[in-house]
């Protein structure tokens, strides 16, 4: 039988304990970066690196590092782990499943006694989602030096509270973000576990996906501009309604979407009106707009198309502007990782496939400066982003074990 290194009870311990981190409780996980649950889960994720015998630092953006010191400790170190944040209103094993990942590799390497040649370093990321600043794979951007000073101070939350200064409420020093910059060759390499997030693995009845490639990606904020006034007084035809224009070019999105790419994806998953009362027309409406497409022209033209959709909104005097907040081109997985994969995964006799990735992950930002891979596990149903988000333990602990054996083999 081959023989399998992973404690599963202890990878659901860690699971559920991280869950409890969470400002919706009883309606999914709501953990967003910079807030009291940030807080909380860092310092029991700082615990329990501790306990695996990790030295622990917190770099000046919020990353959490634990090191295992190899017999080499010059060398770049093996990077393992994934981001803690999580979307409003979320589930349990985004993130996370990742974060647990690195940890229990840590734990097994720490109950062993194995001593890596280079040394290996387990990391949990911040603001990965965007779901409090809407830029998501902020803190590996940060890490690979993607992000401006500037951008601390002008990316704000629905409240209006910059970066910059939920870092200063938090204890931290936005002007140190700088120092957080990983160099090209400063690691060896970044391994990723994550939740797959649809059905494809499940209904195939396999235990890992190994991930060639991550598609391309844009996250644009759409405002469009009015006039505002009395719900009740001001005619129909007399109305400059920032809310019915942009409904009617939310309406063709999945049109436009269809006309370039059948494989490509859109999604409007955040609108706020303003002023926001209930007897009185919008003066201005800003909606996000999320596209995917495994190439990244394809996504050019959607956008494109998208604008000239906007441009026929002034025959109903309304005005718009497009905000870019991220766009990434597909990026391809290190070949040669991916190859230890399918090495690992037949030795541990797990079933697996290759498969690309719909989803942005921190995997592919760093991508910028070292060789990475990226694996996932089943998600039941293929739900994400949503409290009945779900993995299978066992599941889970058999992509823990790929893992572990390739990120052995990455530091030997």
């Amino acid at each position: 039988m081959t023989q399998q290194h992973i404690n599963e009870s202890r990878v659901q311990d860690m699971i559920e304990c991280i869950a409890q981190f969470t400002s919706t409780p009883g309606k999914g996980t709501t953990r967003l970066t910079y807030s009291a649950e940030h807080r909380d889960v860092r310092d029991y994720l700082l615990s329990k690196m501790k306990e695996a015998g990790l030295k622990t630092r917190e770099d000046a953006v919020g990353n959490i590092f634990g090191r295992i010191e190899g017999k080499k400790p010059d060398l770049p170190p093996v990077l393992v782990g994934s981001h803690f944040d999580s979307v409003p209103n979320g589930g349990n094993f985004d993130g996370p499943a990742g974060v647990v990942a690195g940890l229990e590799t840590a734990f097994v390497f720490h109950e062993l006694g194995i001593k890596p040649e280079r040394p290996i370093e387990i990391i949990a990321m911040i603001e990965e989602e965007g779901g409090r600043f809407g830029s998501g794979l902020l803190g590996s951007r940060l890490l690979t030096g993607q992000v401006k000073q500037q951008e601390l101070h002008e990316l704000k939350d629905q409240n209006g509270i910059s970066v910059a200064q939920a870092m200063s409420d938090f204890g931290l020093d936005p002007s140190r973000s700088g120092e957080v910059v990983l160099s090209a060759g400063s690691l060896h390499a970044f391994l990723e576990l994550h939740i797959e997030q649809g059905p494809i693995l499940e209904q195939n009845q396999e235990d890992i996906g190994i991930v060639t490639e991550v598609v391309s990606l844009s996250q644009i904020e759409v405002t469009v501009t009015g006039a505002a006034g009395h719900a009740g007084t001001t005619p129909m035809n007399a109305r400059k309604d920032a809310m019915v224009g942009s409904a009617a070019v939310i309406a063709r999105i999945p049109g436009i979407v269809a006309e370039v790419d059948k494989a490509a994806v859109g999604t409007v998953g955040r609108i706020v009106a303003q002023p926001g009362g209930a007897n009185v027309i919008p003066n201005s409406v800003t909606f996000s707009v999320d596209i995917r497409s495994p190439q990244a022209e394809n996504v050019a033209e959607i956008k494109d198309k998208l604008r000239t959709e906007l441009k026929q909104l002034s025959d109903s005097g309304l005005t718009f502007e497009i905000n870019e907040k991220i766009t990434i081109p597909s990026t391809p997985m290190a070949e040669g990782i991916q190859k230890q994969f399918a090495k690992d995964a037949d030795a541990s006799g797990v079933k697996w496939r290759w498969m690309p990735s719909g989803a942005g992950h921190d995997a592919m930002i760093l991508s910028k400066i070292t060789q990475t891979g990226l694996i996932f596990v089943p998600s039941r149903d293929g739900i994400s982003h949503a409290p009945e988000e779900w993995t299978d333990y066992d599941k889970l602990a058999k992509g823990i074990e790929v893992i572990f054996r390739t990120a052995k083999a990455l530091s030997e």
